[in-house]
């Protein structure tokens, strides 16, 4: 299949000769997995587990094992548009599961497997699921929220071994007594696909629907900051679980759209020889690192690492040093991109086609209309901050909040779809993000956005993990705090204290200096990786 992105010479001869692809029927399945299966054996996952062990699963067999879900989920009562729980890890019964719903028309559901009662309780209860594909580790939280989830009826466990616990449903042997016939859903690009629920830094997490031509949507996304993604040889892998979106359409969706092999290993915790190991053993050349992982991975300091083509990064600002020590790592720049869970993968770099400058989200991706927009709700000029909104139709944009059309509404002003994510862009058409909109610092009449003063903070040979947010003061408004987690060995004092005050002040502004620091343990953060400003503002104002 022919990449979207175009092969131009420059980013404005790429934008120009853009063209979406406009099919009148589409479906994820078909796409992604049903049309690579010729018979061939060409892999679509490499599933290493936890004890290393590797398996090898061709498109054929995906193909084959969904067909066998998908009857046995329709045998179970599901039907079009009925909503099906996916509570499982990088796997190839997560990857199978996702195929299997798509291929009968109803909308996947998926959920981390870090996620606590709560957590669950919320997503499974309001998105109405029906059945649930899970594992015997996740079971427990699941049995103690059965009685209050009365629209839930079947869970599948996937674990071979054993007796299924009463309430359950043994995955394989169903699957073993399921027909593999063919199956092929009409469905159309609008068609709903996908519930994602949104991280909830914000309120309440929403869960955002979206149509099948969402994986259209992210192609371009995924191809310009992995360096004209794909070329012969690649093989993707993201530390990022595919419950979320960075894991099931920034890397295993696109990738199996394309052909290219994706490999499956989920950590329970982030680690650093895992990883390299991982990356050597399995010929990785494509990665998707969260922020946290890449700051994870400049603490421990690891040699440099060969054989990598692309790396994305996307969620928080890196900064020019992770820029830096990325090149000097693995021999290649990381690209940035932007995007939000409605809305994905709309702003990127890349320097193969542009000088990345540190700092910036990078360039809006061809085929998206990506704009500051100004307090009268028209683009504003350079230098001015607003709130970054991309103009609808898009096919990446989401289809609407599910049983949530006030939020829905509320999400749009026009035709921009607002992502809360305030920037300002500068004459070239970078953007630069400032913070979110509630994330914005006002102090002494300046508005400060903190991802500045935290990559000046990570610059600080004493600082870890940093992360910068505004509390109330009398005279100021708000002042500049820093909450900091230090680097192992290092004794807090409050000489340090001053001195990264002093280590800001001096290298950004006056008014943008922390007049408070804070050390602490750790942060708080999102399952996907971002600092839960809230919580340290909530916490500094009490």
């Amino acid at each position: 299949m022919t990449p979207l992105l175009p092969r131009a010479g420059s980013y404005d001869a790429c934008r120009a000769a853009f063209r979406w692809p406009r099919p009148e029927r589409f479906n994820i399945a078909q796409a992604a997995c049903t049309r690579h299966a010729d018979g061939s054996g060409r892999p679509a996952l490499i599933a290493v587990d936890a004890g290393g062990k590797t398996d090898i699963v061709t498109f054929d067999a995906l193909d084959a094992w969904s067909n066998r879900l998908g009857h046995a989920l329709a045998h179970l009562g599901v039907s079009r548009g009925d909503r099906v729980g996916i509570l499982l890890s990088q796997s190839a019964e997560c990857a199978l599961a996702h195929m299997a719903v798509y291929k009968i028309a109803a909308i996947a559901l998926p959920l981390f497997t870090l996620f606590g009662e709560e957590a669950l309780a919320h997503r499974l209860s309001d998105s109405g699921a029906s059945v649930l594909v899970t594992d015997r580790a996740n079971w427990p939280k699941v049995a103690a929220l059965a009685p209050s989830l009365p629209a839930l009826r079947t869970v599948l466990l996937t674990d071979p071994e054993g007796t299924p616990p009463t309430g359950t449903v043994a995955f394989w042997p169903t699957l073993e007594a399921a027909s593999d016939r063919a199956i092929a859903a009409d469905t159309g690009p609008d068609d709903p696909a996908v519930i994602i629920y949104t991280s909830g830094t914000t309120g309440s997490p929403k869960g955002a629907v979206h149509g099948h031509r969402v994986l259209l949507g992210h192609l371009p996304g995924v191809e310009m900051p992995h360096r004209f993604f794909p070329e012969p040889g690649d093989r993707f892998w993201t530390p990022a679980d595919w419950a979320w979106i960075g894991g099931l359409l920034d890397v295993l969706l696109p990738s199996l759209y394309y052909g290219v092999p994706v490999v499956a290993h989920r950590m329970a915790k982030f680690d650093v020889d895992t990883t390299v190991r991982l990356i050597a053993r399995t010929g990785v050349r494509n990665i998707f690192f969260p922020p946290t992982a890449l700051k994870l991975l400049r603490q421990a300091d690891p040699s440099p690492i060969p054989g990598l083509r692309s790396i994305g990064s996307g969620g928080e600002t890196l900064g020019a040093e992770l820029l830096g020590w990325g090149r000097d790592t693995f021999g290649l720049t990381i690209n940035e991109f932007y995007g939000q869970t409605e809305c994905n993968l709309i702003v990127a770099n890349n320097a193969d086609l542009f000088p990345v400058r540190p700092g910036a989200m990078g360039r809006p991706v061809p085929g998206h209309e990506v704009v500051v927009l100004g307090e009268d709700g028209k683009p504003a000029p350079a230098g001015e901050i607003g709130q970054v909104a991309v103009r609808r139709p898009d096919p990446v944009m989401f289809l609407r909040y599910w049983n949530n059309p006030e939020a829905t509404a509320a999400k749009f002003v026009g035709d921009w779809m607002v992502t809360g994510d305030t920037a300002q862009a500068d004459d070239d058409g970078y953007l630069w993000f400032v913070g979110r909109d509630d994330d914005v610092i006002t102090s002494a009449g300046y508005r400060i956005g903190p991802g500045e003063i935290e990559d000046c903070l990570m610059r600080h040979p004493a600082v870890a993990l940093a992360a910068a947010v505004g509390v109330p003061d009398p005279v100021r408004t708000e002042v500049v705090k820093a909450v900091v987690v230090l680097r192992p060995g290092v004794a807090r004092t409050d000489d340090l204290k001053r001195e990264i005050q002093a280590f800001v002040k001096t290298r950004l502004a006056a008014h943008e200096y922390p007049r408070i620091v804070e050390f602490v343990d750790e942060l708080p953060m999102t399952t996907t990786g971002k600092i839960i400003r809230r919580a340290l503002r909530e916490a500094g104002s009490t």
